[in-house]
């Protein structure tokens, strides 16, 4: 699955929370600075290339929904940059979270509550 630009994103994330939608509503569901129509217009065409959209037709209007999912695609990022920046590592992963993004009781508590569950039910 090819990555997508930041761009390409937002637009998923637009049609992944919106579902089957009209390029005029993708744009008015865009955060500000709103691009111009024609730019997500662009956008769309190229996700639909790329396999990530499909579209219905309603006479010379398309009606444009998401071909893989939220998850999915999230999965399928996650495991790259497992790859690409943790050596393959989710304990390097996890290190990180923990040294760097300065977690509070609750959240570690949460981390070791999933590690735990996980653990019973190997």
């Amino acid at each position: 699955m090819e990555r997508l630009t930041k761009a390409e994103e937002q637009v998923m994330q637009v049609l992944w929370r919106l579902g089957p939608s009209f390029v005029k509503d993708v744009t008015a569901a865009m955060p500000k600075p709103k691009p111009a129509l024609t730019t997500v217009s662009t956008i769309v065409r190229i996700l639909e290339e790329k396999g990530f959209v499909g579209h219905e037709a309603f006479g010379r209007s398309h009606r444009y929904f998401a071909r893989v999912t939220k998850e999915v695609y999230g999965s399928r990022s996650m495991k790259r940059l497992l790859q690409d920046y943790f050596s393959g590592s989710p304990g390097n992963l996890l290190s990180f979270f923990i040294e760097r993004e300065d977690l509070n009781a609750q959240e570690l508590d949460e981390l070791l509550r999933l590690i735990k569950q996980r653990k019973q039910h190997e």
